[in-house]
């Protein structure tokens, strides 16, 4: 399946929307609204698209799992033999309870705990990727009360400009991530001359929703560099990692689909004479983002002054890519009407105006008619809350004509279950 293209995942059947060989109308009745709404054939075929790229070669692919991190995905992921890229100790507990392999997991992010560090020190991960001089000395610390040796790579920041949303840009100069380009020489010789660091690799990711390859061969350049710099030093590296970042196709984008991206990068690495050398992937939104939709409800069509609305049960707390970063969501009714479209801003019932999936669509819709949010599978329910007190969605992956609930829906009381008034 292409990164640009959600159709392996959904399509019409007798008019109706359906995920795979299951009509969307049909989960709705079952699990209730708002719900994600999985592909199974889609994340597979999006993880064996990078997996086939890299066959015959020293290579691993780590999934993003910021991007969609419940369970029964990892799970598949973790069977097709997928590492993992994490930032947090709880994305840790996942991939263990998935039964991941912590020995193909890297730890990235800027702001590791002790306790983080200690917890995947115990489980003894691939790698760190450090992003700066204070974490490194955090690792020693907590590797030598250990009596271990933490393994780590530097995550460096090339300057590279990705022509991506500015929330989600990594490799700029101005950007919290990453080593400063000109820091990383040093920052190496202090880590190898460190009892309880082993340096085994480099790292570098330039953000997100990227559609072009020519920022990933630019960074791979600059990462290259640095690598001949460290052979010549002596501090000889055992893998480079390319990070994530490749995008999916939202509405009118034409990413590459990864086999060329892979293609790309790989020349270089060869043409520089580093094709021994593990390469690594760490792709997140490609794998999972077209594979998903979130299903909703239509509870009002409201005719305002200047604007229609079609007010639906889900909202910016199910969905914030478009509150948070503008974000353009396809939305597509279920059940296609035979009725004139209107205008209609799609919006959800929380208490504020930037509460919206989508502006000014045509859509013949009234109330009670279903609607699925398209290219939701990545940063959908993983960046969900509960503002207004409402509870979480469900979700639901679909393998052919099975549907399984992967996830219920939260109640209210849960909620609220760790909370105490006062005596």
């Amino acid at each position: 399946m292409s990164s640009g293209s959600g159709s392996a995942a959904f399509a019409r059947r007798d008019g109706a929307l359906c995920c795979e060989d299951v009509s969307l109308v049909e989960i709705a009745q079952r699990f209730g609204t708002p719900t994600y709404v999985y592909s199974r054939r889609a994340i597979e075929r999006a993880y064996e698209a990078y997996a086939n790229a890299i066959t015959g070669r020293p290579a691993l692919i780590c999934y993003a799992m910021k991007a969609n991190s419940n369970l029964a995905i990892l799970n598949l992921l973790a069977r097709q033999g997928s590492g993992f890229d994490i930032v947090s100790g709880g994305e840790l507990a996942r991939v263990l309870a998935a039964g991941g392999d912590p020995h193909r997991t890297v730890f990235s992010g800027v702001g590791k705990s002790e306790a983080e560090i200690e917890q995947a020190l115990r489980a003894d991960i691939l790698c760190f990727n450090l992003e700066s001089v204070p974490e490194l000395q955090m690792i020693e610390r907590v590797a030598a009360r250990l009596g271990r040796r933490a393994r780590v790579s530097v995550r460096v920041n090339p300057d590279v400009d990705p022509s991506t949303h500015p929330y989600i840009s990594t490799g700029l100069k101005g950007n919290k991530f990453g080593v400063a380009y000109a820091d990383t020489l040093p920052l190496y010789r202090r880590a190898a001359q460190m009892a309880h660091i082993e340096v085994v690799g480099i790292d570098c990711h330039i953000g997100s929703q990227i559609t072009a390859i020519a920022p990933y061969v630019d960074a791979a350049d600059r990462v290259l560099d640095l690598v001949d710099a460290l052979g010549r030093e002596g501090i000889h590296l055992l893998h480079i990692d390319f990070g994530g970042g490749l995008g999916i196709r939202y509405r009118d984008e034409t990413p590459p689909d990864p086999a060329t991206l892979i293609a790309a990068v790989l020349a270089r690495v060869d043409a520089r004479g580093h094709g021994r050398k593990t390469v690594m992937f760490e792709p997140g939104r490609s794998i999972v983002g077209n594979a998903g939709a979130l299903l909703t409800r239509v509870n009002i069509v409201k005719h305002g002054e200047q604007k229609n609305f079609a007010i639906v049960d889900a909202a910016m707390n199910d969905l914030l890519r478009p509150a948070l970063y503008g974000a353009w969501m396809d939305v597509q009714p279920v059940a296609q009407r035979t009725a004139t479209p209107i205008t209609v801003d799609v919006v959800g019932p929380v208490c504020e105006s930037g509460d919206w999936l989508a502006r000014e669509r045509e859509l013949a819709v009234e109330a009670g008619d279903l609607l699925a949010v398209l290219g939701a599978g990545a940063y959908g329910m993983a960046m969900a809350s509960n503002y207004n007190s409402r509870p979480r969605a469900a979700e639901v992956l679909v393998d052919g004509s099975s549907m399984h609930c992967v996830r219920q829906r939260e109640t209210v009381e849960e909620l609220f279950a760790r909370e105490a008034v006062l005596p």
